[in-house]
């Protein structure tokens, strides 16, 4: 994973770091959710994959060290930095909650354990990971929610910032909720259900759209699904269904979908085909989706690409990655940021959730009856359990908001961590339950 990926300060700090002997120092890095998206009232955790390859991989070649050489930052660097650099490995812990899980503001999603070096580089590549594919997961969900149990398949690589973004945006979506997506290389990496049939350039490319209909019957079968409107969407559903089965069904991507669904039902059911599904696709969201379910939209199935990849209405999120604690000749100083509406808690933290509201604790403390949340990953530059495949964190997900969460969740925080950050160097024991 090339070391570059990153922000110049993080590489300029670890200069520091290592020319004012704070190498062999350990820092607690958290990385946090400080403000939720607008219009959330939680998040879906999805990139940790990401993350832990990134962490396992991160090295610097010869070529970059090179070019860093050259910078004018480094001009005073030790010599001794870049041999350290061409050494460079993760050799620290990674504590982090599972992807799938719900968390609301002020909550962690991750922190990392390791030299100061170590815990530091990888800021800018973590925010990163975990805020896009977090954000793309929460739309998804959403949208599947929205669709009161309908079929939402993930359409959007075609408008994701990068065509890499439309993978991981097809992985985010379809841990939030989505049925599939129509992106190859998503499923193939990732195992997540891919469909597709024909767009409009293949209606087009026939004389007649019931030539390029037959045609797509004849080598899809019952997986045929006909895009009806590129003409007219009523004279394209009278001839689908003049050609009968096998069908799938027929997709409309354009116009008045309340009205036109309802049309399109009744010719399919005239032709006997009531098994036949309608599917919906155009700049769709979760509330155009939720207006259509209400008024009654006879729609199976809605593919939504846009406003899912790039998570239209909220595409960032505060996200944010502090040290929290150092670790330095054998004693430990917790640190925090007082400025105003940027302040953070001190101390390595771990939270609990019960059914009804969390706690946010003291990485050491213990709380009984309720799931302590961030799970060890890497430890000591190793990975120690299997990641789960993207339809288990899928399954995780849709348990964790069946039912809908409701807004304003509690996070109440433990009286070790209030006190802790009344008086951050005041020294803080630990329960002895959990020596």
């Amino acid at each position: 994973m090339n070391g570059l990926l990153t922000d110049l300060y993080e590489l300029t700090m670890a200069a520091g770091y290592f020319a004012a002997g704070k190498q062999s120092d350990t820092g607690t890095f958290e990385l946090t959710v400080r403000r939720l998206p607008r219009n959330r009232d939680f998040v879906v955790v999805a990139g940790l994959h990401h993350v832990i390859d990134y962490l396992l991989n991160l090295r610097f070649t010869a070529d970059e060290i090179a070019y860093l050489r050259n910078l004018p930052n480094f001009r005073n660097a030790p010599a001794g930095f870049w041999d350290y650099l061409a050494d460079f490995r993760f050799t620290g812990n990674l504590f982090a909650v599972p992807e799938g899980t719900v968390l609301y503001e002020g909550q962690p999603v991750l922190n990392i354990q390791a030299p100061l070096i170590e815990g530091q580089i990888p800021e800018t590549f973590l925010l990163s990971a975990i805020t896009f594919e977090t954000l793309v997961a929460s739309k998804a969900a959403r949208i599947a929610h929205a669709a009161q149990g309908r079929n939402v398949v993930e359409f959007g690589t075609r408008r994701a910032h990068t065509p890499e973004a439309g993978v991981l945006g097809a992985r985010a979506a379809y841990i939030g909720g989505c049925a599939g997506t129509s992106n190859t290389l998503a499923g193939f990496r990732y195992g997540i259900p891919v469909m597709g049939t024909a767009a409009h350039s293949w209606v087009m490319s026939f004389a007649s759209e019931t030539e390029a209909f037959r045609e797509l019957q004849k080598l899809l079968g019952d997986r045929t699904v006909h895009l009806v409107d590129t003409y007219d969407a009523l004279e394209g559903t009278n001839k689908a269904a003049a050609l009968g089965s096998p069908l799938w069904g027929v997709r409309i991507d354009s116009g008045n979908f309340l009205e036109l669904s309802k049309q399109v039902r009744h010719i399919l059911d005239e032709a006997g085909l009531t098994e036949a599904k309608i599917m919906a696709s155009g700049d769709l969201d979760e509330y155009k989706i939720a207006d259509l379910v209400a008024n009654g939209a006879p729609i199976d199935a809605f593919g939504v690409g846009t406003e899912l990849a790039v998570s239209g209405d909220a595409p960032s999120m505060g996200a944010i990655y502090k040290l929290v604690e150092i670790e330095s000749n054998g004693e430990i100083r917790r640190t925090a940021k007082r400025s105003p509406e940027k302040s953070t808690l001190s101390g390595g933290k771990q939270l609990f959730r019960y059914p009804d509201h969390d706690i946010l604790t003291l990485h050491d403390e213990c709380v009984s009856g309720a799931e302590a949340m961030l799970k060890p990953w890497i430890i000591g530059g190793r990975l120690i359990q299997t990641l789960p495949s993207a339809e288990k964190i899928r399954a995780r997900a849709t348990a964790s908001i069946t039912p809908w969460p409701t807004p304003g969740r509690r996070t109440e925080l433990s009286p070790r961590l209030e006190a802790v950050n009344l008086n951050p160097n005041q020294p803080s024991a630990p329960d002895a339950d959990c020596l």
